[in-house]
């Protein structure tokens, strides 16, 4: 490991995440008007900052009344922060200016790459672990977290290959990541039991290696199955189906490990009626509760004897 980096973003000193360790959804245009006209209860929603980087329009209007009612995560897909190449400054300016007018209490991003020069590629694609990544990943998050004047949330990513080039473990990795630059981590567990089947590992064996004391928010979704070349399990994040049973297992036992946190029920494709999410996120809430109730100290009766 490198020696420790005093980093200008650490000086940050609030919270990455200000969320309340409840359930949240996804915000789907789909879904604004029920949710405005019922109210429900959910712990946040969160949306994906590129579809709110105009400075007007429907999506605008709605996000800014369902704001004033509900806590607000703000996810992004399109910093390139693993790019080899420079941020795109009008990109982060677009997303300073996202922020201050909605003041989300979580801010997040990927470990990922989908920028290459001038060509913009419409995915998460995965990088090696290795020193010279790391540099680059640290700095690009330096400069994020300086621009926007906020600490952010760096999202584990699923992945379909790996590297040769890779010197570290995905876990170990973060882990220097975080400690160099002060961000939090977005513990997605349904990318670590993608990641997991894909390359043969120990989900269990994966979370326990992450960087758990500085979780900020959790993910979870659906994948879709497929089979690769050689007739062997391939997972894909889709985010088009409900949270899978192994999904839900891998997610207690990371409760069990971190505590409650918040946790956000993503749907990006085959989006259901709002009932749906809303049962799923109930789901999640209760799993939250109970871990709250069992991290609760327990008070003590002591008996005392009164002699006359």
């Amino acid at each position: 490991m490198s020696q420790q980096v005093n980093s200008p973003t650490q000086a940050f000193g609030a919270a990455a995440t200000t969320l309340p360790k409840r359930a949240g959804v996804g915000l789907k245009p789909e879904h604004f008007q029920v949710i405005l006209a019922t109210q429900p209860d959910i712990g946040f929603f969160e949306v994906h900052a590129e579809n709110y980087m105009v400075s007007g329009g429907p999506f605008h209007h709605y996000l800014t009344r369902i704001r004033e009612r509900y806590p607000l995560s703000i996810h992004g897909v399109g910093l390139s922060i693993g790019a080899d190449g420079p941020l795109d400054v009008q990109h982060l300016n677009a997303l300073r200016a996202l922020l201050q007018r909605y003041q989300p209490q979580s801010f997040s991003e990927h470990l990922a790459w989908s920028t290459h020069g001038d060509a913009f590629l419409n995915d998460l694609l995965p990088l090696p672990y290795n020193t010279a990544t790391l540099q680059r990943v640290c700095d690009h998050i330096d400069q994020v977290q300086s621009h926007l004047g906020r600490r952010m949330l760096l999202e584990n990513p699923a992945t379909y290959i790996e590297f040769v080039a890779s010197t570290w473990d995905e876990g170990a990795f973060l882990t220097e990541v975080l400690r160099r630059t002060g961000c939090g981590l977005l513990l997605d567990v349904n990318n670590v039991h993608v990641s997991s089947v894909n390359h043969g590992r120990d989900a269990r064996a994966t979370i326990r290696t992450m960087p758990l004391k500085q979780v900020g928010e959790i993910h979870l979704a659906g994948f879709a199955e497929q089979v690769d070349g050689n007739g062997a399990p391939l997972l894909i994040d889709s985010h088009g189906a409900p949270v899978a049973q192994a999904v839900w297992d891998l997610y207690a036992f990371t409760l069990a490990l971190t505590g409650p946190q918040p946790t956000l029920l993503e749907r990006d494709n085959d989006i259901p009626a709002w009932p749906v999410l809303l049962a799923e996120a109930g789901v999640a809430d209760q799993k939250l509760q109970a871990m709250h109730k069992a991290t609760q100290p327990q008070a003590t009766t002591v008996a005392v004897e009164v002699v006359a």
